[in-house]
């Protein structure tokens, strides 16, 4: 990928979906870039496609109508292993639910896409400590997600996707399932530390105040970004 050149790109991105006969659409032809750096807010109340976007981002379904292009690359022109590759050399993603491996330290949960990825143990146990050190877990290394409170899970979460250094973090309503004031701890801690990290991020939040603290925010209402 060439310096400057957008790392996701979206021309007339549609998705519908059948529902008792009744056809709904629920992305209407998106248009979407997001470079190098960039953190942008996805707003739009329950049930107005924030999630179905990022999963066209993600390339997590098929389905969709339209381009997306990760990296320069044409992910319709890919076959599943080639989207894969897409995910795992330019993509992180962190969701509501932290979905972390219950029989795992927080540091292993850290660990593991890194070994997947081929790092040696040192070098990644060197960068799972970095990360959750940043996040405040420094302390907190050897604990299962049981032993964690809910924002601690979710800050390994982070980590976790931080963890290979995504080009883009997808982040899916991140701190939704937390109280206001953890969320808001959190979601402040996630933004620095995507910006400290140099990456990208497209995050769905609830949080106007947060959002608009953020480089661009694009509301989704009736399938169209605004």
């Amino acid at each position: 990928m060439s310096d400057g050149a957008p790392i996701v790109r979206l021309s007339g991105v549609t998705r519908s979906f059948e529902q008792g006969g009744v056809r709904i659409d629920v992305l209407k032809g998106i248009e979407l870039e997001i470079g190098p750096g960039q953190i942008v807010a996805l707003l739009g109340p329950s049930g107005s496609g924030k999630s179905t976007l990022l999963q066209a981002v993600g390339l997590l379904e098929g389905g969709f109508g339209g381009r997306i292009e990760i990296g320069g690359v044409d992910a319709a022109a890919e076959d599943a292993a080639g989207r894969t590759r897409l995910r795992r050399d330019h993509l992180g993603f962190v969701y509501q639910f932290h979905h972390l491996l219950p029989d795992f330290t927080a540091l292993e949960n850290v660990l593991l896409p890194q070994l997947i990825a081929g790092r040696s143990r040192a070098d990644a146990t060197a960068r799972a400590e970095e990360l959750l050190t940043a996040l405040g877990l420094g302390h907190r290394l050897t604990h299962r997600p049981s032993q964690l409170s809910g924002g601690e899970q979710q800050r390994v979460a982070v980590a976790r996707a931080l963890a290979n250094r995504p080009d883009l973090v997808l982040a899916d309503e991140p701190t939704g399932n937390l109280d206001e004031a953890t969320a808001n701890v959190v979601l402040e801690q996630f933004v620095q530390l995507v910006r400290g990290e140099g990456s990208a991020a497209l995050i769905a939040t609830h949080n106007e105040r947060l959002a608009f603290a953020m480089d661009r925010v694009y509301r989704l209402h009736d399938g169209k970004l605004t």
